[in-house]
């Protein structure tokens, strides 16, 4: 019981709808919803993302692919199985391309793509860490000032203190606390999946080359089946 009064001190209605609603509207307003949507939705890969493992599975993925353009074409490597939603259009784009350049333009275009929603994403964080504080300085002169308008009654200037003091704590904890750590956290998520993507995509390409650039250099292309010994 003792307790639960101890930490009902330190909430307040008040001062919470200052610190969220003011921070949610100055994010509104420097963000499009779409980039809101994303931000949020990325907190469900904070916990179950595994990068390392990605990466390892790319690098199978990859080597199956290869294998299978040795053993039959390169125009049938979109039929590898793998649970990466990238690496199976990565596949498909490569069994439609029809040089290495198409491919490699192709990489180029949807790994900035990838790059520029991460970076969409956690910068609604990083504002969102940006406005925390602010939103907390906010709370504590509106709380100042309705102490200091009601010092003839004692027994008002004990909530509108709380409000000055709880607000700036409630910034720094939205701030310090939550956001700026999702925002790391997301940043180190995107730079470690872009890697191995585009890693991945640089061995496709380098595939494509001795698949589909080797006729036009005067070497013989690859049959498109290979006949058994």
């Amino acid at each position: 019981m003792f307790l639960l009064e101890q930490i009902a001190r330190f909430i307040d209605p008040a001062a919470i709808a200052i610190v969220l609603g003011g921070t949610l509207i100055t994010t509104i307003f420097r963000a499009p919803w779409a980039h809101i949507g994303r931000a949020f939705a990325a907190l469900g890969l904070l916990g179950k993302a595994d990068p390392t493992a990605d990466a390892a599975a790319a690098r199978i993925s990859v080597s199956r692919i290869r294998e299978l353009a040795e053993v039959r074409s390169i125009n049938c490597v979109d039929r590898v199985e793998t649970a990466q939603r990238f690496l199976m259009r990565a596949a498909r784009e490569l069994s439609e391309a029809r040089s290495s350049r198409d491919f490699a333009r192709w990489a180029i275009d949807e790994i900035e793509g990838r790059r520029l929603r991460h970076q969409a994403a956690i910068g609604v964080w990083r504002a969102i860490a940006e406005a925390g504080p602010s939103m907390g300085m906010i709370g504590t002169i509106i709380g100042l000032v309705q102490m200091f308008a009601q010092m003839d009654d004692p027994s008002t200037i004990g909530p509108a203190m709380a409000v000055a003091m709880l607000t700036t704590l409630y910034g720094i904890i939205l701030s310090a606390g939550i956001a700026a750590p999702v925002a790391g956290r997301l940043e180190s998520l995107s730079e470690t999946e872009l890697a191995w993507q585009m890693s991945a995509c640089k061995q496709l390409e380098l595939l494509a080359r001795d698949e589909l650039d080797a006729a036009p250099q005067g070497r013989p292309a690859r049959p498109a089946f290979r006949t058994a010994a």
